[in-house]
């Protein structure tokens, strides 16, 4: 039985970038992807955008990726493709991992695992929507992988119900393919998406954006013939009077993506309500020692940048931490906070350049993070404009090895 330092499991963006680090500290590293080819979603996504941060110049999503798999493919990193794990044991300081492969099933050793799963899409079931079941009801993601992996226009004339940010881009995308987006509709009444990609997307081709609006049924037996539109009052519930008709061939939805986490859910790893993914410590260590997380399992970022980053300090710190006892202090924040990445910090661990990640639970202008440890304030950053949709990364130190508690909160000027 083969045993290794780490096991990236994942290996799009921050599975890439977690087992690149990890093999570069000195380990030994085995990278799981149940694909057959490295990138994750990044493949499927030819816009540009990537790689602003990370390389300081514009990247469509599979140059982002070729850069990122060259440098792990030259590496010692162990890549075992079309593989799935189907079972994870704990035994005493190590992880029994068993796999499936084209070979048949293995096991592996692992010292430590990193948890690089991404996310997957909400989709029309999931949020109810009435009617029949026709062909033409697509994830947003799965229109872009018909146009841009099969080559195959999956609609002709539709509607995008959502505005989270693939909806938009793929909005773009249908309209430079040569089909009719109707409109895009969003049941809230600001939009979920980037503000670059509204203008970018929708404004630039003349795509009406419908905020308060829903589907609320699907018209059509063997294909998908129209759907019902209706605006919503401010509970979200829909207006009797103001439903219509919208004659469409395909209903693309784009109401969300939820962090992949049956793995760590297996291993009884708690979860985050306000992340869907797990609740991790400055080093992106979970709750359950020796186990990580990172990217988009641990939480829905904007950007593939970021996503790396995560990657780049879990494998860090998988590598270069003895597990010792944690002294774990749970990160409070307020009510105008969405949620904070790490949610806990270790006392006992590194306290300097801590990397975290935030989103605003509502629309502010002119608000100030404030971050304080034991009362005292460490940290103080204003922002010109915060939403929801945009998340924000701040790096502060902890100075005091004894603090008892760390309060993050979100001043907002009236």
């Amino acid at each position: 039985m083969k045993q290794y330092d780490v096991a990236v499991i994942g290996a799009g963006p921050a599975g890439l970038a977690a087992a690149l680090k990890a093999s570069q500290n000195g380990g030994t590293v085995m990278l799981i992807e149940r694909e057959a080819k490295l990138g994750g979603i990044l493949k499927q996504c030819i816009h540009d955008g990537f790689g602003i941060t990370r390389f300081k110049e514009k990247l469509s999503g599979p140059e982002y990726a070729y850069r990122e798999i060259a440098k792990v493919t030259s590496s010692n990193v162990e890549i075992s493709t079309l593989t799935y794990v189907i079972n994870i044991v704990k035994a005493d300081d190590s992880f029994l991992i068993t796999i499936v492969t084209r070979e048949g099933i293995k096991e592996i050793m692992a010292r430590r695992i990193i948890l690089a799963t991404g996310c997957r899409e909400r989709t029309a079931r999931q949020i109810f929507i009435d009617g029949s079941n026709p062909s033409g009801i697509f994830t947003a993601g799965s229109a872009q992988y018909y146009i841009n992996i099969l080559g195959k226009m999956p609609t002709k004339k539709c509607v995008i119900l959502g505005s989270g940010d693939i909806g938009l881009i793929m909005a773009r995308r249908i309209t430079l393919e040569g089909g009719q987006v109707l409109g895009v509709y969003e049941v809230k009444p600001t939009p979920s998406g980037l503000t670059r990609n509204i203008v970018q997307c929708l404004d630039d081709f003349k795509i009406p954006l419908y905020l308060s609006h829903t589907v609320t049924r699907v018209f059509g037996e063997q294909r998908l013939e129209a759907v019902e539109i209706a605006k919503v009052d401010e509970r979200m519930r829909p207006i009797e009077e103001t439903k219509q008709i919208v004659n469409c061939d395909a209903l693309i939805v784009s109401v969300g993506l939820i962090p992949e986490n049956e793995i760590a859910e297996s291993l009884n790893i708690p979860i985050n309500p306000k992340t869907k993914g797990p609740y991790v410590d400055q080093n992106l260590m979970t709750l359950v020692e020796g186990v990580y997380s990172c990217g988009n399992s641990l939480h829905v970022s904007d950007l593939a940048d970021y996503v790396s980053e995560s990657g780049e300090i879990a494998g860090h710190f998988a590598t270069k931490n003895a597990l010792s006892a944690r002294n774990l202090q749970e990160i409070a924040i307020d009510n105008n906070l969405l949620y904070f990445v790490p949610s806990h910090i270790d006392i006992n661990g590194r306290l300097d350049n801590i990397v975290a990640y935030f989103r605003s639970a509502a629309e502010f202008d002119k608000a100030t993070l404030i971050i304080e440890s034991d009362g005292k304030e460490i940290l103080r950053k204003k922002y010109q404009r915060l939403r929801p949709p945009e998340m924000e990364k701040v790096t502060f130190n902890v100075s005091d090895k004894n603090c008892h508690s760390i309060r993050v909160r979100l001043e907002v000027e009236q």
